[in-house]
């Protein structure tokens, strides 16, 4: 009887060691990865932790629902981005989504920054800011983009010149800012008083229209003309739709489109504010693009102006030339903001039955011949199988051919340049 309570007092002493140890292994193991977890800085590069630690703060983590839904983005600033690079989760998205998506980009191309030109962690050549910022590459997104997490602002250098009709167009990814949550972040398309620097204060410049995300998501508006003209007429309100809320690491593309005294802006397929009256006063000219206030990344900014005349030019000249059918990078899937060109399109194709139309893809001179001549074609295929699949035009009708970097309108040495190289040509047979 004596020796059975001993061997049990050694098996509970055994088991105790083995829980006690199993414990400090696990507190030890939490404690290195918030260790290193402190150490990282907004600004440095997050590289994540090793494979045995990730697995070690799933366990002792409990995961906010946004980071439950969506992969975690990893930023670098001391590499250029790859070819091979993941794709944009929405890479695939069916255009069907955007089956109410109206906006339809301008025809020339004015402005475009994709930080293509700069190098990863430097602040970008074409910009100014009060603070600070940096061109970084993501795992998730493919491209340059500039990243900030500033109160401050950061600005196109040069002043625009934009006439009565135009669009604004950019992709942004919201991030954590620096109360550890998503911080939010401001965008203004404004007009300046201040032509060499920016224009202080909570209504800065001439006149404005500024969108903003808050810190939990929801999108808003501001206008307001700093004149006696204008006095009064400044105009506010945000969304309320839960479900057009931004989220942290996710990408979003917001489209505005400026019509005279009329503003419409988009965020992916919602429109989420028509303002027909915005700017119902004369001299109100906007000339700079300012991103502040928050934490973000932004990349594919394009400014175009003119409204397509679609019917005249295919149907009349014979040849309509469109900037507004969008890819990923060296990817041939259209991509869902694509829809109110296609549909434009599509509208004059049905009208007509008996046209036939060549689609040629063109790229810009980035990469190997050969390989952007294979893009190309395959990208002219894309087209053709979306206007058939998505707005029921006959297939019967369209042809394909993509004719590469061989037929340049513009030099490849700017990225205006190269973004009106990457075009999709619509040629009457």
């Amino acid at each position: 009887m004596k020796t059975q309570k001993i061997f049990f007092v050694i098996i509970f002493c055994l088991a105790f060691i083995k829980v006690d140890a199993q414990l400090n292994l696990k507190d030890k193991l939490k404690n290195a990865t918030n260790n290193r977890a402190n150490q990282r800085t907004n600004q440095g590069i997050n590289k994540g932790l090793d494979a045995v630690e990730g697995g070690v703060k799933d366990i002792f983590k409990k995961k906010k629902p946004e980071e439950q839904a969506g992969d975690s983005i990893l930023v670098d600033q001391n590499q250029e981005a790859t070819q091979d690079q993941k794709p944009s989760k929405d890479a695939g998205q069916s255009l069907a989504a955007y089956s109410k998506y109206d906006f339809i980009p301008g025809e020339k191309v004015i402005f475009y920054e994709d930080f293509s030109q700069d190098a990863v962690g430097d602040f970008p050549a074409l910009w100014n800011t009060n603070g600070s910022a940096e061109v970084v590459t993501t795992n998730l997104f493919p491209g340059n983009w500039l990243k900030f997490i500033t109160r401050d602002a950061i600005w196109t250098d040069a002043l625009l010149k934009l006439p009565d009709n135009y669009t604004v167009e950019f992709d942004v990814i919201p991030i954590k800012g620096t109360e550890g949550g998503m911080g939010g972040y401001g965008f203004r398309l404004m007009q300046t008083i201040n032509e060499k620097s920016y224009d202080t204060g909570a209504i800065p410049g001439k006149a404005a229209f500024a969108f903003y995300v808050e810190y939990f998501g929801r999108a808003g508006y501001r206008t307001y003309i700093n004149s006696k003209e204008g006095e009064g007429l400044g105009l506010s309100s945000s969304n309320e739709d839960k479900e057009t809320y931004e989220k942290e690491n996710q990408k979003y593309h917001v489209a505005i489109w400026i019509q005279k005294s009329r503003v419409r802006l988009y965020q992916n397929e919602k429109k989420m504010f028509d303002l027909p009256k915005a700017f119902n006063v004369p001299n109100v000219k906007f000339d700079r693009l300012r991103f502040e206030d928050g934490a973000a990344m932004v990349s594919n900014i394009r400014v175009a102006i003119g409204a397509p005349d679609t019917r005249n030019k295919l149907m009349t000249e014979g040849k309509l030339v469109t900037y507004g059918i969008y890819f990923d990078v060296n990817k041939d899937i259209v991509k869902p903001e694509s829809f109110g060109t296609l549909k434009d399109i599509a509208a004059v194709l049905n009208e007509v039955p008996d046209v036939k139309v060549k689609i040629v893809g063109h790229t810009d001179s980035d990469g190997a011949d050969a390989t952007n001549l294979d893009l190309s074609k395959r990208r002219a295929a894309s087209v053709k199988a979306e206007l058939a699949k998505s707005f029921n035009v006959n297939g019967d009708r369209l042809i394909t051919d993509g004719m590469g970097e061989t037929q340049p309108v513009a030099q490849n040495d700017t990225p205006v340049n190269k973004a009106l190289n990457r075009r999709v040509e619509f040629i009457k047979q």
